[in-house]
């Protein structure tokens, strides 16, 4: 006859096990589901392109000229074949965007040995923020612009890669400072220029979930 102390650590024994059990498969559900890819109809419609607003399928990020901290012209071809994110900001920036920097200097620190992951931000306020602005800017964030270039250009191209490829700046304005808005939203971009994820890059807790992502797409891409 089996004694009521035997019974009780057979049932703890079984409940530590049944916790485990659940405990495992609830951390692969929540971090190995697959990663989806966004298109346009998929994001919040202000931030998009009224001509886009319908596209389901298909969507990439267009090509891109910037210059970058070192005044040197980046393109497409420097992120080709690699996963990266990118932001929009304004080095005036007072509110969110310190905070943004300082979480791109920190997922700079995370991937810094990992040449497939790059880091990409662009000036909303590309006419005010001359490439010694940036500079100074990337120093005291100490990006290093074989990971993370910051960037101004062409004001027109800035905002159409904005609202019609990243989807995070509201609306173009050509009127004063306070106009421009931009949202704290950190895009995910795959080797094939498609979106993979919108983080907010204010709150650490989304900032865990884009180190994730980024994580499993470096995975699938080692794996074919």
């Amino acid at each position: 006859m089996t004694s009521p102390n035997n019974r009780n650590l057979k049932f703890g024994v079984f409940t530590v096990l049944v916790v485990i059990i659940l405990s495992v498969a609830y951390y692969n559900f929540i971090y190995s589901k697959e990663i989806p890819i966004y298109n346009p109809a998929d994001l919040n419609p202000e931030l998009v392109d009224l001509r886009l607003r319908g596209v389901t399928e298909n969507h990439k990020v267009s090509d891109f000229h910037l210059i970058n901290q070192n005044g040197k012209t980046i393109s497409q071809n420097d992120y080709k074949d690699k996963i990266y994110v990118t932001d929009f900001f304004f080095t005036r920036c007072p509110s969110i965007c310190p905070v943004m920097a300082n979480n791109m200097e920190k997922l700079q620190e995370r991937f810094m040995d990992t040449e497939e992951v790059m880091l990409l931000s662009l000036s909303v306020t590309p006419e005010m923020d001359s490439v010694p602005l940036l500079l100074s800017y990337s120093q005291k964030y100490n990006a290093k612009d074989s990971k993370w270039n910051i960037t101004t250009g062409d004001k027109e191209h800035i905002y159409e890669l904005a609202r019609k490829s990243y989807f995070a700046v509201n609306d173009f304005s050509d009127g004063l400072l306070q106009d421009f808005i931009h949202t704290p939203n950190f895009i995910l971009v795959d080797t094939k220029k498609q979106i993979r994820g919108i983080y907010d890059g204010t709150k650490d807790l989304e900032m865990e979930r884009l180190v994730k992502d980024i994580e499993t797409l470096l995975s699938d891409t080692n794996q074919m």
